[in-house]
């Protein structure tokens, strides 16, 4: 849709060519959610495509992705042999509410910056060990571990006008087995349950991060794969907070017996 209230759009090539920061300053990543709906409160838009950000590069120390980078290039990455985890990027790229047209515009950074509970590149990033790189508006730029950044739907840490510039993804975890399981109440709907479990080949430290289910992504982490009642009793310890999300997309009960059903399939899967 158009966006009434707009009377510029900047377009800088450093993030040096934007001093300070002020009400009605707006990112524009992809733009798939902002220009879904009237953004009154911005009469300013400031276009990240225009920086050049290089969207996927590999290291020896594993992959840095650019907040920019279009999650059609995320589905399309051809990862090096050894990243055994790598498949997962597209499973969570088809967890996502959105068409294949969607996906040639919306980002990264733009779907982790929303922090839905079923945000699929935070479920991503986080089951991966991701560390995201943000920078501030004064000041040096900071790094978070990708299960810190959410902090409830639709919250996150960031700090007036701070940016996400990109996700490292350790070798370490890229390297790793998988397994994971996503539940929708419609096809092709938003998630309910987003749960992803990693561990090394010799079955160490294993993790198992939920999403989707809970208003924040949940990790627990064990030395080895646990026993089923270890494992559901880390998860009812690191939900005993925040709970389960009960939305339009499933009830807090049912969400929750998706996590503990999810979660010993991916135990089992990954013994």
């Amino acid at each position: 849709m158009n966006l009434g209230t707009i009377g510029e759009v900047k377009r800088p090539t450093s993030l040096d060519q934007i001093d300070g920061w002020r009400d009605g300053y707006a990112w524009l990543a992809g733009g798939t959610w902002l220009f879904s709906e009237p953004q009154v409160s911005s009469d300013t838009l400031i276009d990240l495509d225009s920086l050049g950000w290089q969207a996927l590069t590999v290291s020896d120390d594993g992959l840095e992705i650019a907040a920019t980078c279009r999650i059609a290039e995320l589905f399309d990455f051809a990862a090096p042999a050894e990243w055994t985890a790598a498949p997962l990027f597209r499973d969570c790229c088809r967890s996502l509410l959105a068409s294949f047209k969607i996906w040639n515009a919306a980002t990264v950074g733009g779907n982790i910056c929303m922090s839905l509970p079923a945000g699929a590149m935070i479920s991503l990033t986080a089951a991966l060990e991701g560390v995201y790189t943000l920078v501030p508006r004064s000041g040096a730029p900071r790094e978070v571990a990708a299960t810190e950044f959410v902090t409830g739907d639709h919250a996150n840490i960031l700090e007036r006008g701070e940016l996400l510039r990109s996700v490292s993804l350790p070798a370490s975890a890229l390297t790793k087995r998988y397994a994971w399981r996503q539940q929708s109440l419609v096809h092709a709907g938003r998630s309910a349950a987003l749960v992803i479990g990693t561990c090394a080949a010799d079955g160490s430290d294993f993790r198992l991060t939920a999403t989707a289910a809970t208003p924040r992504p949940v990790q627990v982490a064990y030395e080895r794969i646990p026993s089923p009642q270890d494992l559901r009793a880390g998860i009812e310890s690191a939900t005993a907070v925040d709970g389960f999300f009960d939305d339009v997309n499933g009830s807090a009960p049912y969400k929750q017996h998706l996590t503990y059903y999810f979660a010993e399939q991916i135990r089992t899967e990954l013994s």
